[in-house]
């Protein structure tokens, strides 16, 4: 299964793993968090986020998800990324994570396509759906 890492500013990724914990009733395996704050550097939580990477990683990938692409979330994502292997997407929400957490089990390239077009998709206009 491949694991899914939130790296996230502040407790986003926390509250985003709660909410999923509340949906499924469960805490899905394989699923951590890292929350960034701004008087973090990148350098300094760098081998954290390595350690953080070990315990989502079961053998079978990592699948790396951040908030704002350009941000130091997905800077301090973008350093652990090995294609492949360990990959990223960024504008993480609720709807793509739970996309995500269905397909990890049907390879990194199906992941990463289901969480983006889950992420997408459940960006609505209430009223015209």
């Amino acid at each position: 299964m491949i694991g899914i890492l939130l790296i996230t500013h502040g407790t986003f990724g926390e509250s985003l793993i709660q909410n999923v914990c509340h949906v499924l009733n469960k805490r899905p395996p394989l699923l951590g968090q890292l929350g960034i704050t701004a008087q973090d550097d990148l350098l300094d939580v760098l081998p954290l986020a390595e350690a953080k990477l070990r315990e989502v990683d079961d053998g079978n990938g990592v699948l790396i998800m951040t908030d704002i692409l350009g941000a130091t979330p997905s800077n301090l994502g973008l350093k652990l990324l090995v294609p492949g292997w360990i990959e990223g997407v960024a504008g993480v929400n609720l709807p793509m994570l739970l996309r995500a957490l269905t397909y990890r089990n049907l390879g990194m390239n199906t992941l990463m396509q289901k969480a983006v077009s889950g992420g997408r998709d459940g960006v609505v206009n209430m009223l015209q759906h």
